[in-house]
């Protein structure tokens, strides 16, 4: 019988707010109103590993230095994974997303969670991918057929694990999915539990220079991998100024790792605890393109919940362009 992932969701909302609180232990977590007076603002922003350009943007202060003219403060909170931070964003845990995949807004937009988009970046196909064994008789993802596959559930790469499937002839019912974070993943890849992993970067970059693997396939012509940032809407509708400097930081950040690979590679370094040359291949496939987010591009997410759905993992279709859209000033 099907797992229905949204089922899940609405039960675990709150849940996830509450744990991540525990978690984090951070000061600024309780649940806030949205359009505090100017002056008296605390902006909770919600990240994860994988979020190359807030990482940066945290480390160094700038967001903080920006705002604090206008009386705006920050907390940052981590989560594993997008799902459990987009839970906490709708349930008012957080304020703000750093980059999410693609994935997990349609799910949020499902549930019927009051979410806006703030910014996407361009496609970056290559940053994730599913990976084999160096010495795994599997050859190509047709050959997945009856394996065990890790994959982290809601994630970009369920995607990809489902287009490339369908894309080779099969369906997901095919294969026998083992739903773990990433770290769970590579532990249960290394040790030989599954038969192959799809992971995202810098966890792919990690596992390819560590490890004997071999990419089986990657997003390329299958899925784009485009990352979003969000904000909860009561907040994006109270604090569009937040939001236009928040939006310039990152498309400024990104532009900078692009052109200073090495540089920037270096300076995560020492934050994702990872080297540098892992980082910087890591990085050399992801466009860190941040742009508005219009409608008429969202072709990728209906094609996303039009797949969920088809495997039984969404109870409804989607309209992945009835959502909320924040534009810059500028546009």
């Amino acid at each position: 019988m099907k797992k229905n992932l949204i089922g899940n969701l609405q039960r675990r909302r709150l849940l996830a707010a509450l744990s991540t609180l525990a978690v984090t232990g951070l000061p600024g977590y309780a649940a806030a109103s949205p359009n505090l007076p100017a002056g008296n603002r605390t902006v909770r922003i919600g990240y994860q590993k994988s979020s190359t350009l807030l990482t940066i943007i945290k480390s160094n202060g700038s967001l903080e230095k920006l705002l604090a003219p206008a009386g705006v403060k920050i907390s940052w909170h981590e989560f594993s994974s997008g799902l459990p931070l987009l839970e906490a964003l709708n349930v008012g845990g957080v304020d703000l997303s750093a980059d999410v995949a693609d994935t997990v807004p349609v799910f949020a937009q499902a549930a019927g969670a009051r979410l806006t988009y703030v910014a996407q970046e361009a496609p970056s196909p290559s940053a994730q991918a599913i990976v084999v064994r160096a010495d795994s008789p599997i050859q190509s993802v047709a050959d997945l057929k009856r394996k065990k596959i890790a994959v982290t559930k809601a994630a970009g790469v369920h995607y990809l694990l489902i287009a490339a499937l369908e894309k080779a002839g099969l369906k997901f019912s095919d294969i026998d999915p083992a739903y773990l974070s990433p770290a769970d993943g590579r532990a249960a890849f290394e040790r030989g539990s599954v038969d192959a992993w799809v992971t995202w970067d810098p966890f792919l970059a990690g596992v390819q220079r560590q490890s004997s693997v071999r990419i089986l396939a990657d997003g390329k012509q299958v899925a784009d991998y485009q990352r979003y940032y969000l904000a909860s809407t009561p907040f994006a509708e109270a604090n569009p100024d937040v939001l236009a400097t928040l939006f310039e930081e990152l498309k400024k950040t990104g532009s900078w790792v692009r052109q200073s690979p090495k540089e920037a590679a270096a300076f995560l370094a020492p934050l994702w605890g990872l080297d540098a040359a892992t980082i910087e291949l890591a990085n050399s496939r992801r466009s860190y393109e941040v742009r508005a987010v219009v409608v008429n591009a969202l072709g990728e997410q209906q094609r996303i919940a039009d797949a969920f759905f088809a495997a039984g993992l969404l109870p409804k279709k989607v309209n992945a362009t009835d959502v909320a859209i924040w534009k810059p000033a500028k546009a």
